[in-house]
């Protein structure tokens, strides 16, 4: 059997995704900035300034429950600035949002690749930040969390183009297994989702291998 020893381990956080998303409808306008960083699906592409884009919000809090340092997959000098939201992002693919047939579990939304700014955001007691959403170091410290609200941009999947019924909410963290870790087998939230057009109930939500 490997050791594994001296790696991180990723769990992101079911209830905090239940408990927090909601449906919200906002104007191409104030979407601009999500539309450059890819967070809106493609019909989002000949919407208007005035035109809604029908949001499905749910924020996200990672731990790092392993022994050691969880740090970005790509090396500092390729880190991406991002100047809408004005931070540096030092890795492509931290999670992968998906929304899912209840039936095929194919996708019936398009989900993007959420890029992040890595840091250390609350901690548990005896444990201390070390990392800040920086240009210089980025990473999540064990027995830390980072944590994203479900009002930030790009916090969300589009599903603008989804009809009312019974779907599936998939979270992926370090879906391309990038950075390695001691456990990949408690990555993903599951969550049952139903869609009335309106609103959203999440239930169910749980941490699964796939």
């Amino acid at each position: 059997m490997l050791s594994c020893a001296g790696l991180p381990d990723l769990v992101p956080d079911p209830n905090y995704i239940q408990v927090g998303s909601y449906i919200q409808r906002v104007p191409m306008y104030n979407l601009r900035c999500a539309a450059e960083e890819n967070c809106l699906a493609s019909s989002a592409r000949n919407a208007q300034d005035y035109d809604s884009r029908v949001l499905l919000r749910f924020p996200q809090r990672v731990k790092n429950q392993g022994v050691a340092d969880f740090l970005p997959s790509k090396p500092r000098y390729s880190w991406e600035w991002h100047s809408c939201h004005h931070h540096f992002h030092s890795m492509d693919e931290f999670s992968v949002y998906e929304v899912l047939d209840v039936d095929t579990q194919k996708p019936v939304a398009e989900g993007h690749k959420a890029s992040f700014c890595l840091e250390d955001t609350s901690c548990d007691h005896g444990y201390h930040r070390r990392y800040a959403c920086t240009s210089h170091t980025q990473g999540l410290s064990p027995g830390c969390y980072d944590t994203y609200s479900a009002d930030i941009d790009c916090q969300w999947i589009d599903i603008t183009d989804v009809s009312p019924g019974k779907y599936v909410l998939k979270v992926t963290v370090n879906p391309k297994k990038k950075v390695p870790e001691s456990n990949y087998n408690n990555n993903v939230v599951r969550c049952d989702v139903h869609y009335s057009g309106t609103a959203v109930q999440v239930s169910g939500c749980s941490t699964t291998s796939h």
